[in-house]
């Protein structure tokens, strides 16, 4: 796990040798074990390492032994024993026993196809001498960060993070307007885009080429996506088999480490299951960690941690955030993501992984991605219970059958037909219309943007190109299926998200998360389940809740109450520094000067939040980015 960055260009200069080493201090908390530059007359590559595997050994940027290829890179590729062993038999010798020295051959030897061969998650940029071309490319569910952007001279600038981008002296940090009309409709941004204009980021599954001899030439290539092809033919017995091999495979690969290694533990099945079968495979005892909140029952599920944790015969640490510590940490959060994303997830995710950290663990293992491939969301039931709903009554099959039925009514709810309109109505949330129309509104977080924004800003919304960018993803695959629509689309734009707070939490303090369900072979077998055995009956994660009845405990699999790890900031901002901070921050002369949000709407909103709403944290998260990004008004150090 590390840092990279980099130039390409027709002419490099000792001033871009010169930037790259600044781009390389800004990553200094990605890899704060060492450091390497390399270049070149048409490019400049940069990394900081955290050493993970093959620590004398593993210094980057790498280059082949006659000088041609060179390749800075950013991950871990699992399979890599098993690669070096087929390269070896076509005649490659190693001088490591790096993942990188394998990654840099593969490269080398297949070009671009390598990437289909990969075990792992990577960001990487690869440089031919003799031809000038550079690869970048990043894996299929975007673990791991790339983001680049060209100059006005023809220059490729790419780097890890953003910030380092921003090193660049021809790179200026301005708000991008697009940018700002996703992030206030999805607390993201959809595509390539980012926050900030002419900055973007490479997306999961793309490859990139880029020739300094011809810039104008350059553009995103697919490599990866998910295609649904449905066996009809097998049994659940034997995807549930398939699924239980391939997983305690992944685990297994992901446990290769010359440091020591833990887990996060948050008492729900994913993190739960990783924590187990990692254990049993284990030679040394794994440590676990785990997140609660003293404010409550609804805010700590450490029985359940705890629970898993003794079953797995696991060693057990766990941290209680405090209000100060949200105030104290929340900017600095802000600053490691580059762009705010997601929820406030990222402030117990950060307290867990300095935990981890804090006890000289380099490695950890999550659960991310569970939800998005196995249908854990309750959005998604709410989403069938609509389809159920407009099937019975309409007597449609818009999926060629009904996964979710109501079958108790069924035969009678045709009789409502004539109520459509007044239903429709009912419905505010888009009953009966198509299912592009009743997903977005279940994700859309800005159904009340026309009372918070300021007219000039409301007049730049232009929902209906949102909509359409919405659209672009979810219709994307091949399949009538509802569930497998939804689940694409969080898979390629939500999840994306949620892997930057797991990404830029885990590096803010130099450890490295591994994601094992998000293994490439996991997630092609999934797409070929029948979406009725995936999500039978409406069950959430019906197939991953199968395998861990024989693994986990039985409390935990039949849980009804996993809570996402939600923050008390309702109780927080009843009084007290949380109220004071989010006040002084959303009502502050810089804040009512952006013209983004009604000064009253936001003290309303401050005023009379009964919960602390996703509106009011996307207005504090964003007022945060503009002082850290924008207005320059805070800095922090390399830690």
């Amino acid at each position: 796990m590390c840092g990279i960055c980099g130039i390409s260009s027709a002419n490099i200069s000792v001033n871009d040798r010169n930037i790259v080493k600044n781009m390389m201090d800004t990553l200094y908390h990605r890899g704060p074990d060492g450091d390497g530059i390399s270049y070149g007359h048409d490019f400049v590559f940069g990394h900081r390492r955290l050493a993970i595997i093959d620590i004398d050994h593993g210094q980057q940027p790498i280059a082949s032994e006659n000088g041609r290829y060179t390749l800075t890179y950013n991950g871990e590729i699992y399979n890599y024993i098993e690669l070096r062993d087929d390269l070896k038999k076509r005649g490659v010798n190693f001088r490591t026993n790096s993942d990188t020295e394998v990654l840099l051959q593969l490269l080398i030897h297949d070009g671009v196809k390598a990437l289909d061969k990969l075990i792992g998650m990577y960001a990487f940029a690869f440089h031919d001498g003799e031809t000038g071309q550079v690869i970048l490319a990043r894996d299929e569910f975007g673990i791991k960060p790339l983001y680049y952007t060209i100059t006005d001279n023809g220059s490729l600038v790419f780097a890890s993070e953003i910030k380092a981008i921003l090193k660049h002296p021809s790179v200026k940090a301005v708000r991008s307007n697009d940018g700002l009309m996703h992030y206030l409709t999805f607390q993201l941004c959809l595509g390539d885009g980012t926050l900030f204009s002419g900055i973007k980021k490479l997306k999961p599954g793309f490859y990139i080429l880029f020739n300094a001899k011809n810039t104008k030439d350059i553009k995103q290539q697919k490599y990866w996506d998910c295609e649904f092809k449905i066996d009809e033919v097998h049994t659940e017995s034997y995807f549930l088999s398939k699924l239980d091999t391939l997983l305690e495979d992944s685990i297994n690969l992901q446990l290769r480490s010359d440091v020591p290694l833990g887990t996060y533990l948050s008492g729900g099945v994913d993190s739960s299951l990783i924590t187990a079968i990692a254990a049993g495979q284990s030679d040394n005892k794994i440590s676990s960690y785990h997140g609660r909140f003293a404010e409550g029952n609804d805010y700590d599920e450490s029985e359940y941690a705890k629970m898993v944790a003794d079953s797995a015969s696991a060693e057990y640490k766990e941290v209680v955030p405090t209000a100060k510590d949200f105030v104290s940490y929340l900017p600095k959060l802000i600053y490691h993501m580059d762009e705010p994303a997601a929820g406030p997830g990222l402030f117990p995710q950060y307290c867990v992984s300095k935990l981890a950290s804090d006890n000289h663990v380099k490695v950890i293992l999550g659960g991310q991605g569970g939800d998005e491939i196995f249908g854990g969301y309750a959005r998604y039931v709410v989403g069938y219970l609509e389809q159920a709903l407009k099937g019975a009554i309409l007597e449609t099959q818009e999926e060629g059958q009904h996964l979710v039925t109501l079958s108790s009514i069924i035969p009678n709810l045709p009789l409502l037909r004539q109520y459509v309109p007044m239903m429709k109505q009912f419905w505010k949330s888009g009953l009966f219309e198509p299912m592009d129309s009743r997903y977005f509104k279940l994700i859309d977080r800005s159904p009340n943007l026309a009372h918070m924004l300021e007219s000039g800003v409301m007049s730049e919304v232009d929902k209906e190109k949102i909509f359409e960018d919405f659209k672009l993803e979810f219709n994307s695959p091949d399949t009538q299926s509802y569930i497998n629509k939804m689940t694409y689309f969080d898979l390629k734009t939500l999840l994306p998200a949620l892997l930057q707070v797991e990404d830029r939490m885990s590096m803010a303090v130099s450890l490295e998360s591994r994601v094992p369900i998000l293994d490439r072979r996991i997630v092609d077998l999934t797409t070929t389940i029948p979406p009725a055995m995936k999500f039978a009956g409406g069950k959430t994660k019906y197939l991953l809740k199968k395998i861990s009845e024989n693994k986990l405990p039985q409390e935990v699999v039949n849980r009804k109450d996993k809570m996402g790890f939600p923050v008390p900031l309702k109780e927080w901002m009843e009084k007290g520094i949380v109220r004071d901070f989010v006040s002084d921050t959303l009502l502050s002369k810089a804040s009512k000067e952006r013209g983004i949000f009604k000064p009253s709407a936001l003290e309303m909103l401050i005023d009379k939040e009964t919960k602390f709403g996703r509106e009011l944290w996307g207005a504090l998260c964003l007022e945060l980015w503009h002082q850290i990004y924008i207005d320059k008004t805070m800095s922090f150090d390399k830690r």
